[in-house]
C-alpha cells in the first residue's frame, strides 16, 4: 500500500527523544522515493548537540540511499540551517550559544526545498510542546506555517497517554495529523503484551476519531 501523501510539506514529531522520529523520517523518505515515485527532501528544523553539520540529516542520508544537492556546504546548511552544540531543546541551545533561533532562516529553507521537491519532510526536535524561543511552542509554529504533521509514537509503556494528548493538542488548534507511525523496536525491553496492546489501543481511536489519519508501521531498519 503506497502512502498516499499529498504533495507538500509535513511536520514529523513525536511523542518525545529518541522515539524515532529521525529513523521514521528517512524511512518515510525512501518508501515515498521508491513507491510513489515522487521527490522528497528532508529538512531538519533546529539541530543541537551537533557542531558541525546534522547527525538527523546524515541518518536520513543513509536510510534512503542517496544525498540531496542541498546538504553541501556550498548551500549553506539548507538542509538543516539551525545548528546549535548543546543538546538540549532549542530555545536552551540557542541561549546557552549566545544566538537566536532565526525562523525566518528554517522558513527560507522550507520554501526553497518546496519549490524543488514534491515533498519536503521537516523533522523536529523533541516532542510538540518544545520550545523554540522563550514564547514560542513547536506546536504553534508548525501551526502557523501550516503543515500537516506525522506524528511518531512507540509501544513503550505510556506512549497512549502522550500519543492522545498529542491528539488533542492538534485538534484543539485544528491542525491535521496525516499519519501516525508506530514505532514496536523502541523500547525494546517492554513486554510484547505492551506493544502490541498499544497498537490495537491506538488503531482503534484513531479509526474512530480520524479515520483519515494514515496508519504505518515502522519496519527494524539495519542502521
Amino acid at each position: 500500500m503506497t502512502l498516499e501523501l499529498a504533495n507538500g510539506i509535513y511536520f514529523i514529531s513525536g511523542t518525545d527523544t529518541d522515539v524515532g522520529k529521525t529513523v521514521a523520517c528517512g524511512y518515510l523518505a525512501k518508501r515515498l522515493e521508491s513507491e510513489d515515485k515522487v521527490s522528497v527532501a528532508t529538512l531538519k528544523l533546529v539541530q543541537t548537540g551537533c557542531t558541525q553539520g546534522s547527525i538527523d540529516i546524515a541518518l536520513h542520508r543513509r536510510i534512503m540511499g542517496h544525498g540531496l544537492p542541498e546538504d553541501a556546504p556550498a548551500s549553506e546548511g539548507v538542509t538543516a540551517p539551525l545548528i546549535f552544540p548543546f543538546p538540549a531543546s532549542p530555545h536552551l541551545a540557542a541561549r546557552l550559544a549566545g544566538r537566536t533561533i532565526d525562523l525566518k532562516a528554517v522558513a527560507r529553507s522550507a520554501a526553497l526545498l518546496r519549490e524543488r521537491y514534491d515533498i519536503v519532510l521537516v523533522e523536529g526536535a523533541g516532542g510538540l510542546m518544545v520550545p523554540l524561543t522563550e514564547s514560542l511552542l513547536t506546536i504553534d509554529y508548525v501551526r502557523d506555517q501550516g503543515w500537516p504533521v506525522i506524528f511518531v509514537t512507540s509501544g513503550r509503556l505510556g506512549s497512549i497517554s502522550h500519543t492522545l494528548l498529542a491528539c488533542e493538542a492538534l485538534a484543539h488548534r485544528g491542525m491535521p495529523l496525516a499519519a501516525v507511525v508506530y514505532n514496536a523496536w523502541c523500547g525494546a525491553d517492554t513486554p510484547e503484551e505492551i506493544v502490541s496492546d498499544t497498537r490495537d489501543y491506538l488503531q482503534r481511536r484513531l479509526a474512530a476519531a480520524s479515520p483519515r489519519t494514515l496508519w504505518v508501521e515502522l519496519p527494524l531498519l539495519a542502521l
